[in-house]
């Protein structure tokens, strides 16, 4: 790890006030966290302890001093600079005035919370060439903190538990079990009983999905849950592995791909119960005719899984997608409610996942209460009674494209929504970004082949996308839903998908940042616009409030990625990452906006056009997903490779085959590519923006 003390980097800072807070200080707010004391913020929401505020997850914090009279009247108290170049998605933590936030490569930054002056930073020192081993960019979704320390799940697969007020590392352990898969984490981790709680990602590189509990004093194991059954020839870890078994198809050794459905996102606890909920992903590959040909419903992928938080143990389970084919996690955000419904009281939990269908499940047995499309839906038009999708068969054509809406993007990804009992509103960022998928007849595990979807990067697909050109267009709106009548109450429209995280407060607010870089406060009930302004890039994470000698603050982290912030953006402003914390009368200067540099087209690259055809193969195989089409855009966190330089072209072979950008993640492909190989990508690449350029003459 490299640890910076707070002189070393005070420049970072946008205010120059010496640090205020000791040592001392620190130890006596963080170290009485616990489970007890993050039950006891509920009831007043002055600090913020949990990733969603508090263990039901509804980021409705009680605060109510910022309301719909004074919003217009925030101003900016100070800005940090992340150093980050890349996504930033955390929820940023609050104790008693310290802050502590993630950026992108799972470092930590500690901060004096009224000023934005640094305490340390922590960095977990991931290796630049994981990054190629992620799907979604090298992003973390922020810490925990609990008993005076700091954990983080970084990208690599190590948690980290920190000393919170010096940053020193007390321990670190390796949570991937099997380091020959791909396996990251960008998930922040939950706390509950002395246990901290971590998943992980990659099911599209061909793993098995699993949950782990670490003691919180010593990092020693405590219980792992496996979401997928694995080689049935083996003893099954557990009753509930013997049963998904059963819903599988062993003649096609879906174990070897692994099965996926990992856990990289969703938790929530109920202390009554004491159930601890999680959501788990998509399948490995993600064609099902490939995965399981005989179909099933493949437990537990897509599900909604109940677990006791002290034993890891299953309880029960809902299926969201049974027998996914389509991407369609279940990892999206779980908020647990008490609402009346049909004149009965009812202890719920809420999911608008992927898939395009909002859910309200009895959270006590997982049975199933209502499933409403948000957005359209092609793949299914409703859910029977028994809680199952009534599909159209069309979407699991073996042998026809079928433009899927929602597509794997989601009509709800990762960024959080939240829920506000004073509106009885969900408040979700939803979108729409189209593909076409179909059947990819060269696909064979963990083999790079040219047109295969990015399969010299090791992803297992099993589809091709937009063979032929979708049809629907992208959006992206703030959708107010009501749970108990399942409707839409209003929704605010946007410019571009990919929209960050909500908050919701007392003060009948909704506060949420957009692609196109802005922050805005909306009224909670009604969807007016009250307040709002430009940040220095497109926004992806949620804000949270929180309350120091009794004023309000509101903070957001910002900085442009994820999977579809990779290859396009919503604005010229290009960051870098920051943290931004506004109060009523805040008077501090904005932070310079950094603007993009890539506005033309790039020239002059010779090349055969006899190498094209064989270029746009190799290219969808390793580069698409990152760089996306060239020319279409000038790139998204990540250039497009149609707008590079030309002497960035001409020298490829030094990034693609010598790995001179792999520090910053750009992976080197001397493995599978040749120097032919780097020259026909070139030929697609500048032959492709000669077509733009001449498109658009």
């Amino acid at each position: 790890m490299r640890l910076y003390c707070a002189l070393a980097i005070a420049a970072t800072a946008s205010m120059t006030q010496a640090q205020t807070i000791t040592e001392e200080q620190i130890r006596a707010a963080v170290g009485p966290i616990d489970t007890a004391a993050i039950i006891e913020n509920d009831s007043h929401d002055r600090n913020w302890l949990n990733y969603g505020l508090n263990y039901a997850e509804t980021r409705y914090s009680q605060l109510d001093a910022i309301t719909t009279e004074n919003v217009g009247e925030l101003g900016l108290e100070w800005s940090y600079d992340l150093k980050s170049r890349r996504g930033v998605q955390a929820t940023p933590i609050v104790v008693d005035g310290v802050m502590y936030v993630t950026a992108s490569w799972s470092v930590v930054h500690a901060l004096d919370a009224l000023t934005g002056a640094p305490l340390w930073v922590y960095d977990p020192e991931v290796p630049g060439e994981f990054a190629s081993r992620g799907c979604c960019d090298v992003v973390n979704r922020g810490v925990a903190v609990y008993d005076g320390k700091v954990y983080v799940g970084a990208f690599d697969g190590y948690l980290h538990a920190i000393d919170a007020a010096t940053g020193e590392q007390v321990w670190k352990v390796d949570t991937i079990e099997n380091r020959e898969m791909s396996y990251t984490v960008t998930g922040a981790p939950r706390i509950i009983n002395g246990k901290v709680i971590i998943g992980n990602g990659g099911a599209e590189y061909g793993v098995r999905g699993y949950i782990t509990a670490y003691d919180t004093t010593t990092g020693e194991e405590a219980w792992r849950w496996y979401t997928v059954p694995g080689d049935p020839s083996k003893p099954f870890e557990n009753d509930a592995m013997e049963m998904a078994a059963e819903t599988w198809d062993a003649s096609a050794n879906y174990w070897e791909a692994g099965g996926g459905g990992t856990v990289w996102d969703a938790m929530a606890y109920d202390p009554e119960l004491n159930l601890l909920y999680i959501g788990t992903g998509n399948g490995s590959p993600w064609n099902q005719h490939l995965r399981s040909p005989a179909g099933g419903d493949n437990l537990f992928l897509a599900s909604i899984v109940a677990l006791n938080p002290d034993t890891g143990e299953y309880v029960w389970h809902y299926q969201n997608t049974p027998g996914d084919t389509w991407d369609y996690t279940s990892t999206q955000h779980i908020i647990l409610a008490d609402l009346e419904i049909g004149g009965e009281m009812r202890q719920v939990l809420m999911q608008a996942p992927k898939n395009g269908f909002f859910y309200v499940i009895d959270r006590t047995d997982g049975s199933f209460i209502s499933a409403e499309p948000f957005v359209e839906t092609t793949w299914a038009k409703a859910y029977d009674d028994s809680g199952r999708p009534i599909e159209n068969p069309a979407a699991r054509s073996k042998d026809e494209p079928f433009e899927t809406v929602p597509s794997a993007y989601g009509a709800h990804n990762w960024h959080p929504m939240s829920f506000n009992p004073d509106t009885g509103l969900v408040y979700i960022p939803a979108q729409g970004v189209p593909l076409v998928q179909s059947t990819d007849p060269g696909w064979s595990l963990n083999s790079h082949q040219p047109m295969s979807t990015m399969s010299g990067m090791g992803w297992n697909l099993g589809y091709l996308f937009n063979v032929v050109a979708p049809e629907a267009t992208p959006f992206g709106h703030l959708l107010a839903w009501d749970p108990v009548n399942q409707r839409e109450a209003w929704r605010a429209e946007y410019v571009s998908p990919w929209n960050g995280g909500t908050l919701t407060t007392a003060g009948n607010l909704v506060f949420q940042g957009t692609a196109d870089g802005r922050f805005i406060a909306y009224d909670a009930t009604t969807g007016e616009t009250l307040w709002q302004t430009p940040v220095t890039s497109g926004v992806v994470a949620a804000p949270m409030t929180w309350e120091k000698d009794g004023t309000q603050y509101v903070t957001i982290a910002v900085g442009w990625g994820g999977v579809y912030g990779l290859m396009q953006r919503a604005t010229e402003r290009v960051g870098p990452g920051r943290v931004f914390t506004f109060r009523v009368g805040g008077t501090a200067e904005m932070p310079r906006f950094e603007m993009s540099d890539r506005t033309e087209l790039v020239s002059g690259v010779p090349y055969d056009r006899a190498q094209v055809e064989a270029g746009l193969a190799t290219y969808v195989a390793n580069c698409l997903f990152c760089h996306g089409v060239p020319g279409v855009n000038n790139g998204g966190a990540i250039p497009n490779l149609g707008y590079s330089a030309s002497e960035t072209l001409v020298n490829a072979d030094v990034w693609v085959l010598e790995g001179a950008g792999i520090h910053n993640g750009m992976p080197r492909f001397d493995a599978h590519l040749s120097e032919a190989d780097v020259q026909a990508i070139l030929a697609f690449i500048q032959g492709t923006a000669d077509a733009v350029r001449g498109a658009a003459q």
